[in-house]
């Protein structure tokens, strides 16, 4: 018997449920950190699942290209874009094995996208900075070790999870605008409910 794949328990997790399994709205610190932006950027969003962080930032009059991997998760992507009369580009694809573009991004978003194995970081985060043009800035938010415990979501593995010295090294090419360690309580859907060990960075590309 087959083992399932990434993408395949994805999938599964994805289509056990008609709703949203995160919810529709936007993710708070992407909300509150989208000034920055210029406007109709170019934007890259990171494993977009059912679409609630890219059809915000279409909201917002930018131009959206969001990757994920689980085809039912990008037919409910296109089903709120359509809902919210947004324009979604969206691309089914493995972000470990994708031929990622350069300098192509005045933003790359990446929202809890924790299932990447620590082997397999630093070549995931060197693409998401080379994708980024001079100028452009990453918006990540995500878990630190602490949130195993807390059982509200995220990855079951804390080596998964992200630390200010993690990020702060990972991204030292870039310039940090914002690093923060933080508990706060999340309301995303069913799959992220209650309190929450959060990491924020925005960081810039020179």
């Amino acid at each position: 018997m087959t083992e399932a794949t990434p993408q395949d328990r994805w999938e599964a997790r994805y289509a056990a449920t008609e709703g949203y399994l995160f919810g529709i709205a936007p993710n708070r610190f992407l909300a509150d950190s989208a000034a920055i932006l210029p406007s109709h950027a170019d934007v890259l969003c990171v494993a977009d699942g059912e679409g609630r962080n890219g059809v915000f930032l279409a909201s917002l009059g930018h131009k959206i290209h969001a990757v994920e991997c689980a085809p039912t998760a990008i037919a409910k992507a296109q089903r709120l874009a359509a809902q919210r009369g947004v324009t979604l580009c969206s691309e089914q694809v493995d972000v470990l094995r994708w031929a990622w573009p350069r300098e192509t991004y005045d933003a790359v978003v990446a929202i809890f996208v924790q299932f990447v194995p620590p082997a397999s970081r630093p070549v995931f985060f060197a693409n998401m900075v080379a994708a980024l043009r001079p100028g452009g800035v990453l918006i990540m938010q995500g878990y630190r070790p602490e949130q195993v415990g807390n059982g509200t979501g995220g990855p079951s593995d804390p080596a998964q999870c992200y630390t200010e010295t993690l990020l702060r090294e990972s991204f030292s090419a870039l310039t940090i605008l914002h690093l923060h360690s933080h508990n706060a309580v999340i309301e995303e859907g069913a799959a992220h409910a209650g309190q929450s060990a959060l990491i924020d960075l925005i960081a810039r590309k020179a």
